[in-house]
């Protein structure tokens, strides 16, 4: 069982030890130290902090015990109930609160939660806030509330509807064109809070849709990472609708993944392809997306004029390169959208908005629409970690190895060749070594990625 603190938050596996897993104890540590730093960011007398979780089963325990923690200190809570990350991101600053807190561990399996804080811009926290956070988390000085200056929580439901709103309010989004086209689309909510907000998305955008596991119960009907081995029932159930596409987002609604409608992947890698292509056809600029991205937005980028730039893995860090680049758009190629004409954030309602925009106005298929862009092929495969597996040297050493070659060591070690790239890097969201490898055939990329492991077998002595 694990904790795992990052750049992406407090993430753990529910019960066990204190200390060693998310348990009570640990929620409302985590909690506490965060209302603190939140309150020495200003000097005022009212802070609040938007809250939300997605349908995880431990989801309400932790989201009440977040909740009554920052009472304790005195913070207001406005509480969003059942919501997705990018939903209470766009809160925020809405309700002009001091930050937020998500309880989702995103694309983890149900064992896991997570607290993801943000600031009072609705963004993640930098790694020198998050470090003062862990640093306050650890001291025995937390001063809370008296009786008389307790905080209240405040209870809002609306604001699905209300990010809704704001991205169908989006110049981009097509809504007529959407309408016109009648799609039928097969929704996958993985049985959480996708499976609200995308088919009301949908119904607002005049599109037929068909739910699949859009209960949000939290009892996840397969691995919730939205990648191709994990939906062999949505593959179904598109062609048997004879649906235009499928649509799987994960637990927090912030990746977005396409299915095309003869049942076969669009590519998580080509979401946001696709989504940057559109927008830069309409108002060509820069973009970014992290190192384990596929190249293919560096082309579409520069087939429109574009500056395409590379940032270390993390939310938190694309985003501070698209603020320095002024990226129109960016984001993750785990299907994560980031757009910020609506915010800086992952959110996959902005990108099936401007992915059905696109798909309209083409009026193609979506085998059709992939078919027109570069063909790149991924493999993504993993090392778990043990107590004795040095990641630094092990990372050391595949720099020494490939010293000839062109090496980006900002984020892990990425190798790039001429017509492939191999990166490797120690996860922020679970105990593991990440190998990502890309090539121009899936035979290329799986070869390279079993040649990287079989080295670093041999560096480990595993």
């Amino acid at each position: 069982m694990t904790l795992i603190k990052s750049i992406s938050g407090i993430r753990g596996t529910i019960g066990g030890q204190v200390g060693e897993n998310l348990t009570p104890i640990d929620a409302v540590k985590f909690a506490s130290a965060y209302g603190i730093w939140l309150k020495q960011q200003r000097n005022k007398e009212n802070f609040r902090v938007v809250v939300g979780r997605d349908a995880r089963i431990s989801g309400e325990m932790i989201q009440n015990l977040v909740m009554n923690t920052l009472v304790g200190l005195g913070i207001h809570v406005i509480d969003l109930g059942l919501s997705t990350t990018p939903t209470v991101e766009v809160a925020v600053p809405m309700e002009h609160a001091d930050g937020g807190i998500i309880l989702t561990a995103s694309h983890n399996p149900k064992q896991w939660n997570a607290l993801k804080l943000l600031n009072a811009k609705g963004e993640f926290l930098n790694g020198e806030e998050g470090a003062k956070i862990l640093a306050i988390a650890e001291t025995d000085t937390m001063q809370f509330a008296d009786v008389d200056n307790l905080g209240k929580i405040t209870k809002n439901q609306a604001y699905i509807d209300l990010h809704i709103d704001e991205v169908l309010k989006m110049p981009l989004v097509n809504k007529k064109a959407i309408e016109d086209a009648n799609f039928k689309v097969v929704v996958d909510g993985v049985n959480s809070t996708g499976g609200i907000a995308i088919p009301l998305l949908l119904e607002r955008l005049g599109v037929q849709t068909v739910k699949l596991y859009c209960e949000p119960n939290g009892e996840f009907p397969h691995n919730p990472e939205p990648l191709k081995e994990h939906l062999g029932d949505l593959s179904k159930a598109v062609t048997k609708a004879h649906a235009d596409l499928g649509i799987v987002v994960d637990p927090d609604v912030d990746r977005l993944a396409f299915m095309d409608e003869k049942g076969d992947m669009f590519g998580e890698e080509y979401t946001l392809v696709a989504c940057a292509d559109y927008v830069l056809s309409k108002t060509p600029g820069n973009t970014v997306s992290n190192m384990s991205s596929t190249r293919a937005l560096r082309d579409i980028t520069l087939k429109n004029g574009g500056n395409y730039e590379a940032s270390a893995v993390g939310e938190v860090n694309v985003v501070e390169l698209m603020k320095k680049n002024k990226a129109i758009i960016g984001g993750e190629g785990n299907g994560g959208i980031i757009y910020p004409e609506l915010h800086y954030g992952r959110d996959a309602l902005v990108g099936v908005a401007l992915f059905l925009s696109l798909l309209a106005e083409k009026q193609i298929k979506t085998s059709e629409l992939r078919a027109t862009y570069p063909n790149y092929f991924m493999s993504k495969k993993k090392i778990e970690l043990t107590p004795t597996l040095d990641v630094d040297a092990i990372l050391k050493a595949m720099e020494e190895r490939y010293q000839n070659e062109k090496l980006t060591t900002i984020d892990g070690v990425k190798i790039d060749f001429s017509n492939s790239w191999v990166h490797l890097r120690k996860s922020n969201t679970e105990p593991i070594i990440r190998i990502y490898t890309e090539a121009p055939s899936q035979n290329e990329a799986d070869k390279l990625a079993d040649k990287v492991i079989s080295e670093i077998k041999a560096i480990a002595n595993i």
